[in-house]
């Protein structure tokens, strides 16, 4: 029997053994022909780049069914990287993320919540807010979510920082126009 594990503004996610299913939620204060199309565009569009990041090197859970409305993929069984970051395991992240941008792929919500530590491998999980962009704005955005989630949630943050842009560097050639992006970025104090 399923069993809920998550609920947002957007969605429910239920686990039923090694399946996690996420199901669209309807918005009563939009047009109901509307609402279905954007709804089923938004599980499309997931689908797609979540098998998208794993061709470009970057591991996610693996899709097994996509209907109108939901999204099932495989349950990742590990640690949310938020209990276990470090250095070693931020720089990682870093090149997953390098992997990401040279693709193209934005993932939208960058926090050491969306990542999963299983094994020597971290998984990037939940891209319903991923979309493709390979703009320096998108992408500076990008890494600014997890620079503000780092420095406001876990010990140690410039380490993580300087971890992270060191892999970052490593996968993605631009990563040196991101970062100065990134700074323009917090000096104008938006994005938080």
């Amino acid at each position: 029997m399923a069993e809920e594990i998550g609920r947002g503004a957007e969605a429910v996610i239920t686990r039923d053994g090694g399946r996690v299913t996420k199901v669209r939620l309807p918005k009563g204060y939009r047009v109901r022909a509307l609402d279905e199309k954007i709804r089923r565009e938004r599980t499309v569009m997931e689908s797609r780049i979540i098998s998208e990041a794993r061709r470009c090197g970057v591991p996610t859970p693996i899709v097994l069914d996509v209907d109108r409305f939901s999204l099932t993929m495989e349950h990742v069984d590990g640690t949310k990287l938020k209990e276990v970051i470090d250095p070693d395991l931020s720089e990682r992240v870093g090149e997953l993320v390098g992997r990401l941008h040279a693709c193209g792929i934005v993932h939208g919500d960058l926090t050491t919540s969306n990542m999963i530590l299983k094994g020597d491998k971290i998984y990037f999980i939940d891209f319903g807010l991923a979309f493709h962009d390979k703009g320096l704005e998108a992408q500076g955005v990008d890494v600014h979510v997890f620079f503000q989630t780092v420095e406001s949630t876990h010990d140690r943050p410039d380490e993580l920082v300087e971890a992270f842009l060191r892999g970052y560097a490593k996968t993605y050639t631009r990563a040196g126009e991101v970062l100065k992006r990134v700074r323009e970025i917090e000096a104008r104090g938006r994005y938080l």
